[in-house]
């Protein structure tokens, strides 16, 4: 079950629905942060506001970014890709915000970034495929080379996974993944022996839980966005696959797991950067700040979620070191930034966030780390 939405005084803030409801102001530094309101990815978009308005409120009392308050204009990023591009570029254009950042699907960034981010610095916080390449972007999360890679490669020794069956969203990060994941399984000596590719808002499974069982795979790699993965999870274990094949994610977090339930998570692995459950000092002190803002009842702050944390936290970074808003010369001084956050001390190199990847086993409606994984691009 999904944890209620945090109640506290900045949930007041409007979403945005028209540019006009906004305007340019000096005093702030506004910063849009698209995140999925609806849709299959819906049930993190509350930890992601709470993670993202933390974030906010500790760089404030720090004294700010160029010396300005920090504040968050909200955009459903769980809308159509070219109506969210349409509508951030607007209040890029008018001057509203001066920097966008949140986690939205990569379809979503492959729209927006082209539009947004030669104007102002863009932070994606969600793991994608890799290869984004475009000048203002800048990247916090995991891309397949250093959470997946070595993630199937552990497993496929361990557990002797020969054959994987690979079931995603009908969109760019799960197809570009799947293709680096047959790459990685020939590392293994294994193999990926099919693959299907579901609408986002699939909620009948019958017929690829059919292809799975009937390609004796004993191994499944997830790549299914939100709701989509928890149905999933529901219909594989009531359908017993779980007795004969792991799974593997890379898009799971505790919010997930637990609308998934205990009886659906049997041999369910995720791989991330960062995890709930992890018990370092830095993970310790995020849990404590967090619960002392929204209490217990906020949503489960899992690793997506605390994403959009690190977005901000970046953000203000890469616009504290070159001490201005301008997208080149924010780009020419990235590799020199650095932050520090719940994911430990981070730097940038070629705009992408170098962190320690961990691969956890889902344990109830938990997760329990069972190894770090190495770092990568």
């Amino acid at each position: 079950m999904q944890r209620p939405h945090p109640r506290h005084p900045s949930s007041a803030h409007p979403r945005l629905h028209t540019p006009e409801w906004f305007t340019a102001d000096d005093s702030a530094l506004n910063v849009a942060l698209v995140y999925p309101m609806q849709g299959p990815a819906g049930i993190f978009g509350p930890a992601c506001e709470a993670c993202a308005r933390l974030a906010v409120e500790e760089v404030n009392r720090a004294g700010g970014v160029l010396g300005k308050e920090l504040r968050l204009i909200e955009v459903d990023g769980g809308a159509e890709p070219q109506r969210v591009a349409g509508e951030v570029e607007a209040l890029v254009a008018t001057g509203v915000v001066q920097g966008v950042t949140g986690w939205h699907i990569s379809s979503v960034r492959q729209a927006l970034a082209p539009r947004v981010a030669h104007r102002v610095p863009y932070v994606y916080t969600a793991l994608y495929e890799g290869g984004e390449r475009t000048e203002g972007v800048f990247l916090t999360s995991e891309t397949p080379a250093g959470q997946l890679r070595p993630a199937m490669r552990l497993i496929s020794e361990a557990r002797g996974v020969r054959r994987w069956f690979v079931v995603g969203n009908n969109y760019v990060w799960p197809r570009q993944t799947a293709r680096a994941a047959r790459r990685y399984a020939r590392e293994s000596r294994a193999r990926v022996c099919g693959e299907a590719y579901l609408p986002l808002g699939t909620d009948d499974f019958t017929d690829v839980l059919r292809r799975i069982e009937h390609a004796d795979a004993d191994g499944v790699l997830m790549l299914l966005v939100g709701n989509d993965a928890v149905r999933f999870n529901r219909a594989f274990g009531a359908f017993g696959l779980d007795r004969r094949s792991i799974r593997l994610s890379t898009l799971m977090d505790e919010n997930m797991l637990m609308a998934s339930g205990p009886e659906a998570t049997r041999d369910l692995f995720s791989t991330a950067g960062f995890f709930a459950s992890l018990a370092n000092q830095d993970t310790l002190d995020f849990h404590g700040s967090y619960a002392a803002r929204f209490g217990i009842d906020a949503p489960a702050p899992g690793s997506l979620g605390e994403s959009c944390y690190e977005g901000v936290l970046l953000l203000a970074a890469l616009i504290e070191r070159a001490r201005t808003l301008d997208v080149s010369a924010i780009g020419a001084a990235a590799d020199a930034v650095s932050y520090e956050g719940p994911r430990g001390l981070l730097r940038l190199r070629d705009r992408h966030v170098r962190q320690r990847i961990y691969l956890a086993e889902a344990d109830g409606l938990d997760f329990t780390v069972v190894a770090q994984l190495e770092s990568g691009k």
